[in-house]
């Protein structure tokens, strides 16, 4: 379990990211974004007893949002091979299942969402100017068919 610095109730401060692939660190990253769910909300119309009508809001479909990951461009490409399988039409091969960590600033453990079937739809490489000095950033897009967050 990560240690805790400070009160239990005070909030983990998020210094960086790790995603695992089926069992492989393939990068760390400096920001996340997109780890969630949402259902759509069905209106349905009701009448009550007494004869007033009213709608009653019940939910629909489960959506699981786009997971966007971003690091500082480096010399590794398992991440645009793993895209070049969605590319080529290999989407067996292209669904994995993973996992993203995150440590606090004591590169502990913090927090864990364990992904299902996570496949590459976009990724993009730094956009800048070559007067300036700015990191390079890579951006990757992961759809998936389900997350769940796990207790370290």
């Amino acid at each position: 379990m990560a240690k805790r610095s400070g009160r239990d109730s005070d909030p983990f401060i998020v210094y960086n990211y790790e995603l695992d692939l089926a069992g492989t660190v393939v990068g760390y990253f400096m920001e996340v974004s997109g780890i969630g769910s949402e259902n759509e909300v069905v209106e349905h119309k009701v009448v009550s007893k007494d004869g007033r009508e009213g709608v009653q809001k019940i939910p629909g479909r489960l959506k699981w949002e786009n997971i966007v990951l971003k690091r500082g461009i480096t010399d590794t490409l398992d991440m645009w091979e793993w895209r070049d399988l969605v590319v080529d039409g290999k989407m067996k091969d292209a669904r994995k299942s993973c996992s993203i960590r995150m440590y606090d600033r004591n590169y502990e453990l913090a927090a864990q969402w364990d992904i299902v079937n996570a496949w590459p739809s976009k990724i993009s490489g730094p956009s800048g100017k070559s007067d300036g000095n700015d990191v390079g950033v890579e951006e990757l897009t992961l759809v998936h068919e389900g997350l769940k967050r796990v207790k370290v």
